[in-house]
């Protein structure tokens, strides 16, 4: 017999046996998979035989399942094949006592039930606990900060939700519910949990409990005494999840260009819809860059999710250096404006599951983008200022798809940035190919990128995310010339949580490397100082680079001290950072690194937006604008950040 034949004996053995052990005929069409007439309770019934346990015997997988691992037991031929096609073994987390997957099974009982009612119980930033019932807002601290804050409204958590009353309670959607609600902006925990006084054997009636985080934002980060940055926000404007951000950057200092804007503004307005739709208008002004932009849309939020998309519109106008100058000349920029419409749009296929009653984590994913670029004004030097220049900058449309693999698992732990609140740690896998065609008017170009990432976590070794990712363009012309080709990796990783005594800490690294391959002239990445490198690095002299590479190292401590609401911890740190500007990009190693090293304390209040505040005493043996390479400043910047598996939309990575 052929394999394909055998595989279909063993199908039709399992089918028949699914049908001779199941209840009556009635319910053997039941697939719990598929979707139920979401309207009402009344129009679930109708479909279903006049019987009153018909519910039950429709929802108890449990029982089947019990049957068949009895069955798979036997010595027959059937029973051996039963064994080998069907998989009973629970999950070491399980078997463990706990299973760390945040998409818990403790509400699996209640799936596809109707949700008859949804009582939502937000309470205000301070003083309240979901944990302790008791607690109510006592001192004059926290009265008068939840007199100043606007509770986040029913309507904005009832957005979240991955349910509706009238409908069918799908497999994990209270678990997820729990998790996006922790992971929006405006609220600090929640607690999705099912009334079981209430229960009945076709119904449930479900609760929403969520707390605050004090929403508006204010910052003052001092460089010097006449530089520094001042951030103004809201993430939860009126109550209704609505975010605005400002930022003003002043007294910026350029020696090598004379006359160079001395202050940026960035900010942007973002307001969330139903069915995780975001709308967001932006605007940035700097030193040689401006842009703005309005954008709706869509992400792959939850591992359920099915479709996701997004439109954007940008302009954007920047003065740009073709090429270094001389020594001790300044640097010579000519305009570039141009606008970018781009939209993409993607699908999330279901793979099928061999567990019975768990759903499989992977998903196939497909999607594809259009972007198109329109240029106004381009550079134009002269020979003398730019020998054997080629204009580069075109009109054109990008045509990408990608397909791609990712599967999704989130973890629960503590003590990563905050003290002691629960936080979610994604891990999973992620492979993607990504092709596309540029349709310009000088010469037509293929695009191609891959892109792998993997994260593993265990509360007793710690946490370990790599990835790397490679694309460019391929000129389709005699020469089938490679440019704008990007490298880039990352690595971070933070141990278990040691402890001594009421103390504990961990250690955190990280490193990041972008790589430029055959850039263009005049493109330079955007220096080595905050997120992008050496926490607290004010440069002399600006620093363009075509290829960075950046090491962090971190030790937090995290002390049972707190002030006024504030808890401390202590941190230290060492950062380096190698970058090359030869033109075209190539490794970053040629030069020594910019290093930098300190120490500081970081105070968190976890019921605030603006929840890490930090001063830092750091040195700096190389380019620090300070005759001792010594800075004391503030800064707000995360120790790590994680990256989820959900595919985006089909990329090119930016260079910056």
């Amino acid at each position: 017999m052929s394999f394909r034949g055998c595989y279909l004996s063993v199908w039709l053995l399992g089918l028949l046996l699914l049908m001779g052990l199941a209840r009556p005929a009635r319910a053997q069409t039941f697939d719990p998979r598929s979707a139920v007439p979401p309207d009402s309770l009344h129009a679930t019934l109708e479909v279903l035989p006049a019987r009153p346990d018909s519910l039950r015997q429709r929802f108890d997988q449990e029982r089947l399942i019990n049957r068949l691992q009895a069955y798979s037991r036997r010595k027959t031929i059937a029973g051996r094949a039963m064994s080998g096609l069907l998989n009973f073994t629970n999950r070491q987390g399980e078997q463990a006592g706990l299973d760390a997957v945040l998409l818990d099974r403790q509400f699996d009982r209640h799936s596809f039930k109707i949700v008859r009612r949804i009582t939502i119980r937000p309470l205000d930033a301070f003083g309240y606990s979901l944990s302790d019932s008791t607690r109510h807002p006592r001192s004059l601290l926290d009265k008068a900060g939840n007199g100043l804050h606007i509770k986040t409204s029913r309507a904005r958590i009832r957005q979240v939700l991955l349910f509706r009353a009238g409908q069918a309670l799908e497999p994990q959607a209270l678990a997820e519910s729990e998790r996006l609600l922790r992971q929006t902006p405006e609220i600090l925990d929640a607690r999705v949990l099912v009334n079981e006084r209430t229960t009945t054997r076709d119904s449930v009636d479900i609760e929403v409990l969520t707390t605050d985080v004090f929403s508006i934002t204010a910052g003052a980060q001092v460089g010097t005494a006449t530089a520094g940055v001042i951030t103004l926000g809201d993430q939860n404007f009126l109550g209704l999840g609505h975010q605005i951000e400002n930022s003003y950057n002043y007294g910026r200092e350029y020696d090598n260009s004379p006359g160079a804007q001395t202050w940026a503004y960035e900010g942007s307005y973002t307001a969330p819809f139903r069915h995780f739709l975001y709308a967001q208008a932006r605007y940035r002004n700097e030193f040689n860059y401006r842009s703005g932009g309005v954008s709706l849309k869509r992400d792959f939020y939850s591992p359920t999710t099915r479709y996701a998309g997004a439109l954007n519109i940008d302009r954007y106008a920047l003065d740009i250096a073709l090429s270094p100058p001389p020594a001790g000349q300044p640097y010579r920029y000519y305009p570039l404006n141009y606008n970018v419409q781009d939209v993409w749009v993607g699908r999330a296929l279901r793979l099928r599951s061999y567990d019975l009653g768990y759903e499989n984590p992977g998903r196939i994913i497909v999607a594809t983008r259009v972007v198109r670029s329109q240029f106004q004004t381009v550079p134009t030097p002269t020979p003398a200022d730019v020998p054997n220049y080629q204009n580069t900058y075109h009109n054109s449309t990008l045509l990408l798809g990608t397909v791609g693999y990712s599967v999704r698992r989130y973890y629960k732990d503590r003590y990563l940035f905050g003290f002691g609140r629960t936080e979610d740690v994604p891990t999973g896998t992620l492979v993607s190919f990504t092709a596309g065609y540029d349709m310009n008017s000088v010469v037509p170009r293929r695009y191609l990128n891959v892109r792998l990432a993997a994260a593993a976590f265990s509360t007793r070794t710690g946490y370990l995310y790599g990835a790397v990712d490679v694309g460019g363009y391929q000129r389709l012309d005699a020469a089938k010339k490679w440019e704008q080709g990007l490298l880039t990796g990352e690595l971070t990783s933070f141990t278990r949580l040691y402890h001594a005594g009421n103390w504990q800490y961990r250690h955190f690294l990280s490193s990041r490397a972008t790589i430029g391959l055959n850039r263009r002239p005049g493109e330079f990445l955007q220096g080595i100082t905050n997120d992008r490198g050496l926490r607290g690095f004010s440069p002399a002299t600006p620093i363009l680079a075509t290829s960075r590479f950046v090491l962090n190292y971190e030790t937090t401590l995290f002390t049972p001290l707190s002030l006024l609401g504030f808890r401390l911890a202590g941190i230290a740190f060492a950062d380096a950072a190698w970058v090359s500007n030869r033109p075209g990009g190539g490794s970053p190693f040629a030069d020594s690194p910019y290093t930098g090293f300190g120490l500081g304390l970081r105070f968190r209040n976890e019921f605030t937006v603006l929840r890490t505040f930090q001063l830092l005493l750091g040195y700096y043996p190389r380019g620090l604008n300070a005759a001792n390479g010594i800075r004391m400043y503030e800064s707000t910047r995360e120790t790590i950040t994680f990256s989820d598996f959900g595919l985006g939309s089909p990329g090119v990575p930016q260079y910056q």
